[in-house]
């Protein structure tokens, strides 16, 4: 008798704890690129992609090729909360691709952190 309440103490006990980790929310995986000009000033505008290189799907089912406009802080923010699956190892690495017009472009790479707010900076060049 004794060692069936301490079985089902075990079973209950990993039960709970099985829950507990299943019932946690993932934190957001955000990428954010700040670009800047030769001088250091923030520019407003540029249109910055990211995607992998090679360009295979990174986890089955997702692909990574985000283009977005930099704000009036220089900065673009691509939220991949939505793409990273808790229990996932790591998320990605990212090459940057940065234009602006025909007269400005900038390159760079950046490993996109699961659950944390990743950043770089590209500086664009004539």
């Amino acid at each position: 008798m004794n060692k069936l309440r301490v079985k089902t103490s075990i079973l209950v006990s990993l039960l709970v704890v099985g829950m507990m980790m299943s019932c946690r929310k993932e934190s957001p995986t955000v990428a954010v690129i700040t670009v800047v000009d030769e001088s250091g000033t923030i520019f407003e505008g540029a249109t910055v992609r990211l995607y992998p290189v090679p360009t295979v799907n990174i986890h089955p089912g997702i692909t990574i090729d985000d283009e977005l406009i930099t704000d009036v802080n220089g900065k673009a923010t691509f939220d991949y909360t939505d793409k990273f699956n808790l229990g996932q190892a790591g998320f990605a690495v990212l090459d940057i691709e940065v234009w602006s017009g025909d007269m400005l472009n900038g390159t760079g790479i950046i490993k996109v952190e699961a659950e944390e707010t990743s950043e770089e900076t590209v500086v664009l060049l004539p």
